[in-house]
């Protein structure tokens, strides 16, 4: 039976209830995922213990045993998000043949919670891009249009969420990595506060920007996930140790005397004007819901993307030294000495996205460039951040576009990395302060694109976020909204 519609709520809802068994729902998945990733690319490899997992907990329902929060939810998980003995590669030749021992933390809370892991999505070369063009294992695609990139670097993890093959996946974002491909993709993408999702078993790009966070059809959907990934870690010093809300308690009040805050620099010269004309209707759409919508200024966004392209290469610089073939990595042959094997290894196990971003980064780091680059970005990272600080003092969320144009074709920009990196431009302040946010769709373009709306909220606020999400998407069917296979 095709099962593909249904929600990652109604798959947990109707299993609880008997309506559907687990192992049906697994097989739906690997069905579509037979039919339709190959002309999609989404996923990199699916998971040969989905099937008996999923008759174990038919067996454990028939029992009247307790089922976990996610019971019978098949989800797929980044190919930079540890799995034990399932490969995990980071969409990276250097890691082609890599079999992590433990799952990430985020798995081991999924798994727990007896939701179903089906496989692994295609990504951009350890997180590294914006449209999933970057991978050693091809070319994702955006299932409303072939021709045009799902979005990166959790490219696959949102393109396999729109096209229904699986109800929903978990993403990484250091930059906007779940938010923008999750507005390519017309899907629901969650980037939690830093700290509220363990980073343990994440392979890490840079490791003050990196999150974990859930890619769905709604915001009920994020929610219920989120309520079981987040919480302190002992295993990631930077695992915050606040108390975890009931997501799924709070998305049904009114949004009566919200204060939401429209950053005007998010509507200046750059916005596609479809982007913006969607936008400014969800804006609307949240005044009727008794919203009150104020103009706010964040002076330092303009510089947000050029201080996140300094920071990130240099901490990808630092966090990829280990990548250098002595032990899980892939080695080169028949080398005359150790300096040959570090240098043939790293050329040969690297695509030229992550060679650049290495270079970059340790360029940056060197001797005498440091106070120029480095220091000066982190000063602007602060800066930013004091704008986060001063618009929530009078608003309680700060709406805009996820990015400034619908999803963009293959290979447009393959000449021109600032126009790719630019893809990032609402995105990436988030990561610099923090904050948690959310894309939503909003619309759709012209050509058929989807359109993504982003909220950020105050730190650990994602319910907030969350319950505005939702009280947006009961007024609205963008999120119903599916591609034509």
């Amino acid at each position: 039976m095709d099962f593909s519609n249904l929600t990652a709520t109604q798959c947990v809802n109707q299993f609880a209830s008997g309506e559907v068994t687990a192992t049906a729902l697994v097989q739906s998945c690997l069905h579509q995922i037979q039919q339709n990733d190959p002309s999609l690319n989404s996923f990199i490899r699916t998971s040969d213990s989905a099937l008996p997992i999923a008759q174990a907990l038919d067996i454990k329902r028939a029992a009247g045993k307790p089922l976990g929060p996610l019971a019978g939810l098949p989800i797929a998980i980044k190919d930079g998000i540890c799995t034990a003995g399932l490969k995990t590669t980071a969409g990276s030749r250097m890691l082609e043949e890599f079999v992590p021992v433990d799952d990430a933390t985020t798995v081991k809370r999924l798994v727990e919670a007896d939701a179903i892991v089906i496989g692994k999505t295609n990504m951009d070369e350890f997180a590294m891009g914006s449209s999933t063009e970057h991978s050693h294992f091809g070319i994702s695609k955006n299932p409303w249009n072939h021709q045009y990139v799902p979005g990166g670097s959790s490219g696959g993890s949102a393109s396999c969420v729109a096209a229904g093959l699986t109800p929903a996946s978990i993403g990484s974002d250091t930059g906007g990595s779940i938010r923008q491909p999750a507005s390519f993709c017309g899907v629901t993408g969650l980037k939690p506060t830093y700290g509220r999702v363990s980073r343990f078993g994440l392979i890490a790009f840079a490791s003050s920007l990196d999150q974990i966070g859930p890619m769905a059809r709604s915001a009920e959907d994020c929610a219920l996930i989120t309520s079981v990934i987040s919480g302190h870690d002992p295993k990631d010093s930077t695992s915050a140790k606040n108390d975890i809300p009931d997501f799924l308690a709070t998305l049904n009040q009114p949004l009566k005397g919200l204060r939401i805050g429209i950053c005007k620099q998010h509507f200046e010269e750059g916005l596609d004007s479809e982007i913006n004309d969607s936008v400014k209707a969800a804006i609307q759409v949240l005044k009727n819901l008794g919203a009150v919508i104020t103009e706010i200024s964040m002076p330092h966004t303009p510089y947000a993307v050029a201080a996140y392209y300094v920071i990130a290469p240099c901490e990808a610089s630092s966090n990829l030294a280990r990548f250098d073939g002595v032990r899980y990595t892939h080695r080169t042959e028949g080398v005359k000495d150790l300096a040959e094997m570090y240098c043939q290894t790293r050329a040969e196990g690297f695509g030229n996205e992550v060679k650049k971003r290495i270079m970059l980064g340790t360029y940056a780091l060197s001797s005498g460039y440091y106070d120029a680059y480095y220091l000066k970005a982190s000063k602007v990272r602060r800066m930013i951040k004091q704008d986060y600080d001063t618009a929530f003092e009078s608003v309680d969320l700060i709406l805009g576009p996820t990015t400034p144009t619908p999803a963009f074709q293959i290979g447009e920009h393959s000449q021109n990395p600032l126009a790719m990196y630019l893809a990032d431009i609402y995105t990436v302040s988030a990561n610099l302060s923090g904050v948690p946010a959310i894309s939503i769709p909003c619309g759709i373009s012209n050509r058929g694109l989807p359109i993504g709306l982003q909220l950020q909220a105050r730190s650990f606020d994602e319910a907030t976020l969350l319950q505005t999400a939702h009280q947006f998407q009961m007024e609205t069917d963008w999120h119903t909204r599916r591609p034509n296979q």
